[in-house]
């Protein structure tokens, strides 16, 4: 329970959820079985979401990712298709094991429970900056292990677990890895099944040999995948522990989970006599290179220095080819074992020297400008990165640009070094590469921008880069020979390709960060032999991308980032020795890992109902199939067309052709969504996998969608336990029940880019739901006035209502269609409730009972993909039959687009008038000593076409958009033309001016609109119709309605067709009182402004605004006092009415503005009645 003050509204709608929920259950409702395929016309559609880790309970991040598919598939549902949604838990991997062996440790070393040193139960948690460099090099790569982002800060993994709410007795068990596979995925299902969720749950298992069903089918998987070449055995780099001798997996280490490689280009800059004194013996002998490992091969055009640091201690060692290297010590060792040595692990080492050993060296680099450059200080050279020498680019880095710089200006600085003036005053940038507002020398102008003034300016300098960086990378144009005009993006893999193979590069990889083994090695990255899978392979690269274009992305940046993953991508280590998972098949000392056996397992969902119905480790089937049954050639059989039918295998031919056949109905995968992080992996590689398999069956097995969305964040932060801004999707449905999380997750936003889960927004949430249910409940028990006939501006605002429901329908759909389902939200209950709640004003409050009903049905389809449970209590209520699972996409009639035009005419008028009554009086207030009387009456004035000067200039716009292809002319050309044009021309002061507001309009509502000459409706008759309700929602008391002909000037040239002017008017008035006399009764006396000329029911009129309780103004008797000195003053009778005459309602009022005295006009003669009336309602005429 929340510390929220009530909570009945949340209890309310859980109770309702648990309550459908149950029923669902019950009537298997999501449980779907494949028919014939000859026998269903109607379409199908199968959706995924990548099976969850099980190391712990999932959290709301899952659930946003989950949900789009969800929603989708509810969408789908009411297209009439047969929907199939399966859910199933991923265990492969090292992550529980690693963790389960870590706990087995932490008892041994610790006892039980474990008594852990107090100085250790925390780890400080430093926040390191990641520049634009980074992110470029890192594009695809986990950032931080998964296991590190749910420590919270937490050392051991049984703090971590405490963290679940476990007790130490419970947590013990988890020192068995198999218990972690017991214990969570129950939890999840559960958790999925209290979300709502539409899974068929008898398709749900877990992965790893722990289930023998599902390791059979990723054996034959891989035993294809090898028939077919797709599987080798070679090097492959991999992070690697020297002092252990073999690679230093994620549980292997104690700092560095997660950390991967980093690919770098090291640049050979050749060593030019006269060599530097230390290395005087190898002149002339060998071939001595300072390598630099850099990540923009494609900037080496602008080389104009290189960078050493004085301090820092260097080493020139032997490589393979006889060449001598000079580097970090250790970037050597990284190098050594990457066969780039003699010995594999062995760094030959013929010098050891020191940066100021090597300072002022002549060095020939490639690609560079400058036939000789020099190795220069720096002294923010890091020992800990790449290989300690570092090329200079000033035109693109700010860095070197600042650095540069300050060597040139300051004597001292270079005399300290013993750089020499040639050495560094001759070189300046060199423009390589053309960026949108930065020019050709980008990181000069960032330096300029941000006034940095030297290489000190460490946060300029970095906020400069972040600004140069990426904006080169993918908006960049090269200008160098040879590549002019070409993306950088597009360029640098080529250009790494030719200095590879020109021999003035090699590649090289390290550490991302700092690895250390549990032995406490410092790790390296080392070519290891592994079993891959080569993605790198050309015809296969080429058929996953004929796989690419047939898929829908839902975006073009998808795409794009798919489309960069396969230029990219080679070859992917598919094996390890630790953890948990399938075998390989032929090699059973590996597993194949995580990211290899999820490739094609939705194709496992299709028929895992026959195999395990639903127990996760496949211990009990169904069909009583056995997994010894499954053999390669039964799996062949299901999912490839042409293979035949087995006959020894003991599994009946029903059953044989019913797996079949539930593969071919619902495959191909028609929706996977997943995070936008898995493009580069587990996404791609599924392509790849599909396209592997099923060669030949493009359209059977192919995938059709994939949707990539980006990461969320709660309340505008990133999701972490360790700052408590976290919650588990078990929580979140506590705290704002299923449906209202769920509306909170839609609105949550849609796209690439990462989304915000506001928890105010789910509070709200809830209220709206509650609020809904409680609405429909009043419409069915006959708790609010509907009306079975209306007037005909009751009918005229239904006909409204109506049509905005089918826009809402048309609308709504499309976005359910495109997955955008923050715009269906917005536009299928936000602007619908927006809606009614106008309907209900417009009307006057008598809503149509058959429209209000229609409304009802209406709303409760639109959102029921998004809030399944409330909609189903919906359905009850209004008796609609059957479940609203099964109901089917509402039929939209005609949008009456003209009429829609008309109300937001009238709405529109209805706000600017709001607005100008708020600001006249705002003035007011601001006039010191001046006092603004208050508007009372407002003139509307409306234009059936436009004044002549701007009728032409809107014809020229027109008719230069036509003959420009559909581009807006800009000024200059309009200036031109209209200085000529003999309407326009005595006007020009006010012309441009007008274009500027046209051209503002066109951006806002679109060109046709913006420049219609006329009007589609009948503007006055719509204001006549709606003037009660521009009265009403205004404090004005008279409105008048005028053509812009009756205007000044300035009226008639800013009023034109659909954009109406308002003037307000304080009218000269005399307050006159309306007496009530009757006993017990729910009136009182008003005072109200009479006008002259206005007649009695006028002020009546006015007087309904205040006395809502009465329903119909000619039932108001209107009095005026015989004596009006002496009758107002004499004690009021309750049954006497001997002192008053009756008024009739259309006498109208005289007044004397000067002594503030009201008349009657009554025959012709003004009557004096002393500013006071009487008036009676009959009985039975009010509420």
């Amino acid at each position: 329970m929340d510390n929220r003050k009530g909570t009945f509204k949340l209890e309310y709608l859980r109770k309702i959820e648990d309550h459908v929920q149950k029923k669902w259950k019950k009537d298997k409702i999501f449980e779907e079985d494949a028919p014939n395929a000859n026998d269903w016309k109607d379409g199908k559609f199968f959706a995924t979401f990548p099976f969850p880790y099980m190391n712990g309970r999932l959290h709301l991040g899952h659930t946003f990712t989950i949900s789009k598919s969800e929603f989708a598939v509810g969408f789908q549902r009411m297209l009439g298709k047969k929907c199939l949604y399966p859910f199933a838990f991923h265990c492969t991997g090292m992550p529980i094991k690693a963790c389960a062996d870590k706990l087995k440790r932490e008892m041994e070393d610790f006892g039980f429970p474990p008594n852990f040193p107090d100085e250790s139960t925390k780890v400080a948690v430093v926040e390191v900056r990641r520049d634009a460099a980074d992110v470029l090099a890192s594009k695809g790569k986990s950032k931080k292990s998964k296991a590190t982002a749910k420590a919270g800060g937490c050392t051991y993994q049984w703090q971590i677990m405490k963290m679940l709410g476990l007790e130490d007795d419970e947590i013990k068990n988890f020192a068995d890895a198999g218990h972690w596979l017991q214990y969570f995925p129950p939890l999840a299902k559960a958790d999925l099944e209290r979300m709502g969720l539409k899974v068929d749950w008898r398709r749900s298992f877990i992965s790893t040999d722990v289930n023998p069903f599902f390791d059979s089918f990723v054996r034959w998987q891989f035993l294809t995948l090898k028939e077919r070449g797709k599987v080798k055995f070679g090097v492959r780099h991999t992070v690697f522990s020297p002092k252990d001798g073999q690679p230093c997996m994620d549980h292997d280490r104690s700092s560095g989970e997660g950390v991967g490689g980093q690919e770098y280009t090291l640049i050979k800059m050749k060593l030019v006599a006269p060599f530097p004194q230390k290395l005087k013996q190898f002149e002339g002998k060998r071939d001595v290179h300072f390598v630099a490992a850099t990540l923009r091969p494609e900037t080496m055009f602008g080389q104009t220095n290189c960078w050493i640091h004085p301090d820092i201690t260097y080493v020139a060692h032997r490589m393979k080819s006889g060449e001598i290297f000079v580097s970090t010590k250790r970037s050597a060792r990284n190098m050594a074992y990457q066969s780039m040595t003699d010995k594999f692990g062995e760094v030959f080492t013929e010098v050891e020297l020191v940066g100021q050993d090597i300072m002022g060296a002549s060095l020939s680099a490639p690609l560079a400008k400058y036939p000789i450059i020099y190795t220069l200080p720096m002294m923010t050279v890091k020992e800990d990165k790449g290989t300690g020498v570092v090329t200079s680019v000033p035109s693109d880095s700010p860095d070197d640009f600042a650095a540069l710089r300050d060597l040139k200006n300051k004597e001292a600085f270079r005399e300290k070094y013993g750089v020499s003036d040639h050495m560094v005053l001759p070189f300046e940038a060199v423009p390589i590469i053309e960026i949108p507002d930065f020019g050709n020398l980008a990181a000069v102008k960032a330096c300029e921008m941000l006034k940095i003034k030297s290489q000190n300016d460490k946060d300029a300098l970095a906020e400069a880069k972040d600004m140069v960086y990426l904006r080169g990378f993918y908006e960049g144009k090269m200008l160098v020979p040879g590549y002019e005009g070409q993306k950088v993006q597009d360029v640098k893999k080529p250009i790494q390709n030719k200095l590879v193979a020109d021999g003035m590069a090699v590649l090289y990889q390290e550490p991302e960060r700092k690895i250390i083994s549990r032995s406490g090695d410092v790790c390296v990255i080392a070519l290891c032999d592994q079993w891959y899978l080569d993605y790198g392979d050309e015809e296969w690269k080429v058929k996953t991308r004929a796989g690419l274009e047939n898929i829908n992305t839902f975006s073009d940046e998808t795409r794009r980032n798919f489309q960069a993953t396969l230029d990219w991508l080679k070859e992917h280590a598919c094996s390890r020795t630790y953890g948990l998972g399938t075998r390989v098949p032929w090699d059973d000392k590996w597993l194949i890992e995580s990211l290899s056996d999820s490739t094609i397992y939705t194709a496992y969902y299709t028929i895992a109902h026959i195999l395990q119905g639903g127990v996760f480790d496949g211990s009990h089937s169904p069909n009583g199939i056995t997994p010894e049954q499954m053999t390669p050639k039964v799996w062949d059989y299901i999912f490839f067309a042409d293979a035949q039918m087995p006959t020894d295998c003991g599994i009946s031919s029903e059953l044989l052709q019913k797996m079949k056949n539930e593969f071919r109905f619902w495959y191909p995968l028609d929706l996977r969504v997943s995070g936008k992080d898995l493009v580069p992996n587990h996404l791609t590689y599924l392509i790849y996998n599909h396209v592997a398999m099923w060669p030949q069956e493009k359209e059977q097995a192919w995938p059709v969608g994939i949707r990539a969305n980006g990461h969320m964040l709660l309340n505008s932060e990133k999701m972490s336990k360790s700052t408590g801004n976290f919650l588990t999707l078990t929580a979140a449905i506590d705290k704002f029940s299923a449906d209202g999380m769920r509306l909170a997750l839609a609105d949550a936003g849609d796209g690439i880019e990462d989304a915000n889960f506001v928890e105010k927004m789910a509070d709200a949430g809830v209220l709206r739901l509650y609020t809904w249910i409680e609405w429909v409940r009043q419409v069915i028990e006959d708790e609010m006035p509907l009306f079975d006939d209306v007037d005909d501006v009751g009918d005229s605002c239904a006909r409204v209502f109506e049509s905005e429901m089918n826009r809402a329908i048309v609308q709504t759909r499309k976005h359910y269609e495109n997955m955008n389902f923050k715009e269906a939200l917005k536009s299928g209950f936000f602007e619908l409730q927006n809606a009614r709640d106008k309907y209900r004003e417009v009307s006057m409050h008598k809503m149509s009972r058959k429209m209000i009903r229609r409304f009802i049905q209406v709303q409760t389809l639109l959102i029921t993909p998004v809030c399944p449970h409330t909609c189903e209590h919906v359905w009850a209520l209004m008796k609609m039959g059957g479940s609203v699972m099964n109901a089917m996409w509402p039929t939209a009639g005609e949008v009456d687009e003209i009429l829609l035009a008309s109300s937001e005419f009238v709405m529109g008028i209805a706000r600017d008038l709001r607005v100008k009554i708020r600001n006249r009086k705002m003035l007011s207030e601001k006039k010191k000593g001046k006092t603004m009387e208050k508007a009372d009456k407002g003139v509307i004035y409306y234009a059936e076409s436009y004044p002549g000067w701007q009728k032409a200039t809107i014809e020229a716009m027109q008719k230069m958009f036509d003959e420009s292809n559909g581009q807006l002319p800009d000024n200059k050309q309009l200036a031109v033309q209209l200085k000529n044009c003999a309407e326009t021309k005595p006007h020009m002061k006010k012309v441009m001016p007008f274009v500027a507001t046209l051209k503002e309009q066109i951006q806002q509502i679109g060109l046709e609109k913006a420049l219609a000459l006329t009007s589609v409706f009948d503007q006055r008759k719509v204001l006549e119709t709606n003037l009660k309700y521009l009265m009403d929602t205004s404090e004005l008391e008279a409105i008048e309605i005028r053509s812009s002909e009756f205007g000044d000037a300035k009226i008639r040239d800013s009023t034109s067709p659909g954009r109406p002017n308002i003037e307000l008017i304080a009218t000269p008035s005399v307050n006159v009182e309306l007496r009530n006399q009757q006993a017990c009764a729910p009136f009182h006396s008003v005072f109200l402004k009479v006008r002259d000329g206005e007649t009695c029911v006028d002020v009546l009129q006015r007087m309904l605004k205040n006395q809502l309780n009465i329903t119909d103004i000619d039932t108001i008797e209107l009095s005026r006092y015989e004596d009006p000195i002496r009758g107002p003053r004499v004690m009021p009778s309750v049954d006497k009415k001997d002192d008053l005459i009756t008024v009739n309602h259309e006498s109208a009022f005289k007044l004397d503005d000067h002594k503030k005295q009201a008349y009657l006009m009554v025959q012709g003669k003004e009557v004096n009645i002393e500013n006071i009336l009487v008036y009676r309602v009959n009985n039975g005429t009010y509420k």
